[in-house]
């Protein structure tokens, strides 16, 4: 029998608080989405920051915590309805769900950096040159095989993948910051390589042709209730899907002896070799998984914007892949989203930080890494036995 005192955290009081937390971003991203002047996205800014201090100075942050240690389940299902509402609001407005669908690609391919960064301490810079092989692989494959195209997303991720466990060699002989100067090195060398490969079309790039599956091609649009659908909509449901499927494998990792052993290794590889844990493997499988995620978002991506070139994966955007794993929270696979929606969306709705976009990544980066400690993001372990408990 439980001893644990009841709590308004728990029960329907935490739902409730959950799902009307959840309404209240949902109606907030849909103001902000469609916001057109500076003058409304800065006064939209102003309000999120002022409810922000609020909630903290009057103690709602501790409670919407301590109601989602208590109802892990609902945030999750919060988010997907929210994020299906968003698309059913923007039905017909094309650049809106592109930025949704790009987000949840970018959040895709993040989940990958957070298995590598957060779970066994890989230092992953050549995050845009995974996402690129993927985009490559299937701009490739679609032009020369009949195969289907969801067939070959998936065998996007398994190329990406395959490199990857040809880079984790020299990455498993090095330590620290020479482990990350040689994927740096791989991301350079890969934007050289299509660059200067004429077969992959050099520096002017690559057409793709868009999804098409079970006869249906989704680049024709449809009508729905005698309205037209934007033909991204089935883009920026595919993308949730993959999302979905992406964070539930991570999720369900995180919490089995395979994430424990990878938490151990990332905690202290001379610990972890003596109570008979093989470090290299373990590295490799996180190395393996993260990249194959990144090769499938960018292969949809690929297909979704018609075109690759290497402009689109310099380290410039490594470097945003970063700023979004390191926003979100090292090892936290949820806040991958809003990190991802702040890095991409508020650069294109500020126009006048567009040009010093990259500055702006920086900047995020080196923030959170100065006042984001443990304190104020918990170690998995320890967020792994607060579920547990609650449950």
């Amino acid at each position: 029998m439980s001893t644990r005192p009841p709590s308004t955290a728990g029960g329907r009081s935490g739902v409730i608080l959950q799902v009307a937390l959840t309404a209240a971003l949902a109606v907030y991203l849909w103001l902000f989405l469609q916001a057109k002047s500076q003058i409304e996205v800065c006064v939209l800014l102003a309000l999120a920051a002022a409810a922000v201090f609020a909630a903290s100075r009057s103690g709602l942050t501790r409670r919407i915590e301590a109601a989602s240690l208590a109802n892990p389940r609902v945030g999750p299902w919060c988010a997907l309805l929210a994020t299906l509402a968003l698309i059913a609001a923007f039905y017909d407005v094309h650049y809106v769900l592109l930025l949704i669908c790009t987000v949840l690609l970018f959040s895709t391919a993040c989940l990958g950096l957070t298995v590598q960064f957060g779970y066994v301490g890989i230092a992953n810079f050549a995050g845009a040159a995974f996402f690129g092989i993927g985009s490559y692989t299937i701009a490739v494959l679609a032009a020369r095989t009949g195969i289907s195209h969801l067939l070959l997303i998936v065998l996007s991720g398994v190329v990406s993948a395959a490199i990857g466990s040809i880079l984790i060699l020299p990455v498993l002989r090095t330590r620290g910051h020479y482990a990350a100067l040689v994927t740096i090195a791989f991301g350079v060398l890969f934007h050289t390589f299509i660059e200067v490969n004429n077969m992959l079309g050099g520096p002017q790039g690559l057409h793709l042709p868009g999804i098409s599956t079970f006869g249906y091609a989704f680049n024709d649009g449809f009508e729905l209730l005698d309205q037209d659908v934007s033909f991204y909509v089935p883009y920026a449901l595919l993308s949730l899907v993959i999302f979905g499927a992406a964070y539930i494998t991570i999720k369900r990792l995180e919490r089995s002896w395979i994430g424990l052993s990878m938490d151990v290794v990332r905690t202290d590889e001379t610990a972890a070799a003596a109570f008979g844990i093989h470090i290299a493997r373990w590295k490799v499988v996180a190395f393996m998984l993260g990249n194959f995620l990144a090769g499938i978002a960018g292969s949809v991506y690929g297909m979704m914007i018609g075109f690759v070139s290497p402009d689109n994966f310099t380290f410039s955007d490594s470097l945003l892949l970063v700023s979004i794993a390191v926003l979100g929270g090292l090892g936290n696979p949820l806040g991958l989203v809003p990190a991802a929606f702040i890095v991409l969306v508020l650069p294109q709705k500020l126009q006048f930080i567009q040009e010093y976009r990259v500055l702006f990544y920086a900047v995020v980066v080196i923030a959170i890494l100065l006042f984001r400690n443990d304190g104020l993001l918990p170690r998995r372990t320890r967020r792994f036995l607060n579920n547990e408990a609650s449950q």
